[in-house]
């Protein structure tokens, strides 16, 4: 006896009760709400940068701020203060994104070449304009702008190395590099590539040895940082990797004003908090003196031993602030310090970076064990740096309620491009726009 199974890869019908043309529409009508909505939210955030709201706070930036409170990764952060801050100087961009009749792709998009004299054209075309198009017309623009109007930055000005984790766990590499420090890293890679293994077979495919060429520059490149961390030059984990020398008498050092000395050698006088910052992980050299002449000279190495270090690495993994995520050039820093009989100890150590360590110590925000295992920051204000955003829930209208009461008319076809996907003559755009620009300087 034999039986038929019967397999499809259709969903099941059934399971869906609202018809397709209704669930198409409500996409297309939330989408044009969220745009509202964001141009609203971003209108805010250009207030709250503009305000220093986010300084109030000690993190770095109005992007820093986004991150920590409102849970948005710093890249895309930093993205939405930049168009943020464009929005305020593009009046009509702004009155088409607020209608919904512009996506937040397409505000973006804009906010990277708009001026005064092409704004009106550039909203005209993205009304029309997919997203993938209006991307690609702004690409050609730019790139002509340049060329044309010789505004191109300099080579050493466009230089950076991007790096991300993908979700195999591998490492992510971008970056860009003037033309001598390319040669330089070239040439740095040949010299520590290996030799090229033999092929696995005789007549191996054009894309199998391009494979091979480029795991070898992989591991060229692993070589040399191999190298550098045996050079020593990756060690420097705490403050500045330079000798700073700093002349201190012992009461200064644990007071509130200078009763001696407190200055660089050879140099201008430091307030008492910005040498026990400097003095946080710093070698102490005692000198006892007798009118003004040296009667012995001792040494006490406040620097954390490397085992002490590691342990704090292990725990802090990188800057303690709330709301930061540097994980370079960190600072050890005594909760108490080891002036006023502080510990050099795990329990009293925490890790800062540059910007927070001198917050704490002359910006007037202060670090303090709530427990065993917990630390807290305060304000100048004293009011306590919540460790993360404050959980609020949603009241009022919903979104679709809160748009239509400020005017705005969505439906369905509010963001639909009006071209309804017809192909965009990207030459004769690009044209009109760079005549725009030419007339107008």
């Amino acid at each position: 006896m034999c039986s038929t199974l019967t397999t499809t890869l259709d969903p099941p019908t059934e399971s869906f009760s609202t018809p397709l043309e209704e669930v198409e529409r409500e996409i297309c009508e939330l989408a044009a709400h969220l745009a509202a909505a964001t141009c609203r939210w971003l209108a805010l955030v250009a207030e709250f940068d503009e305000r220093g709201g986010w300084a109030e706070w000690g993190v770095k930036s109005c992007a820093h701020w986004l991150s920590w409170r409102c849970g948005i990764g710093l890249g895309t952060a930093r993205d939405q203060v930049r168009v943020a801050q464009r929005l305020q100087e593009l009046p009509r961009v702004r009155a088409a994104f607020a209608t919904g009749e512009l996506s937040y792709s397409k505000v973006r998009a804009i906010a990277r070449v708009a001026t005064p004299e092409i704004e009106e054209s550039l909203v005209e075309l993205a009304l029309h304009a997919s997203g993938a198009q209006l991307e690609k017309l702004v690409r050609g623009y730019h790139s002509s702008l340049a060329a044309t109007l010789g505004t191109a930055q300099a080579t050493l000005e466009k230089r950076y190395l991007r790096w991300s984790w993908e979700n195999d766990g591998s490492l992510r590499i971008q970056g860009r590099l003037p033309a001598d420090d390319g040669a330089l890293l070239l040439s740095a890679l040949r010299a520590a590539e290996a030799p090229p293994p033999p092929p696995p077979r005789a007549a191996a495919a054009d894309e199998e040895v391009a494979h091979t060429a480029d795991a070898r520059n992989a591991d060229a490149l692993v070589t040399v940082a191999r190298s550098t961390l045996a050079a020593g030059l990756a060690t420097r984990t705490g403050g500045d990797p330079w000798e700073l020398v700093v002349h201190v008498d012992a009461e200064t050092l644990a007071g509130d004003g200078i009763q001696t000395q407190s200055h660089l050698a050879d140099g201008p006088a430091l307030a008492p908090e910005t040498v026990r910052r400097l003095g946080c992980d710093a070698s102490l050299v005692r000198i006892v003196e007798r009118d003004g002449r040296p009667l012995s000279v001792g040494r006490r190495t406040r620097t954390i031993p490397p085992a002490l270090r590691r342990a704090l690495r292990a725990r802090d993994r990188g800057c303690r602030f709330p709301g930061c995520a540097h994980q370079r050039f960190l600072h050890a820093h005594h909760i108490q310090h080891w002036a006023r009989g502080g510990e050099t100890n795990l329990d009293n150590l925490v890790y800062l970076c540059s910007h927070h360590h001198r917050l704490v110590h002359e910006g007037g925000f202060s670090v303090e064990r709530t427990d065993a295992r917990s630390i807290g920051f305060r304000r100048p204000d004293g009011r306590a740096i919540p460790p993360a955003g404050p959980r609020t829930a949603t009241v009022g209208a919903n979104l679709q309620q809160q748009n239509r009461a400020q005017g705005p008319t969505i439906d369905a076809h509010t963001c639909m491009p009006r071209s309804a996907g017809d192909p965009l003559d990207y030459g004769i755009a690009v044209e009109g726009l760079l005549a725009q620009a030419l007339a107008g300087t």
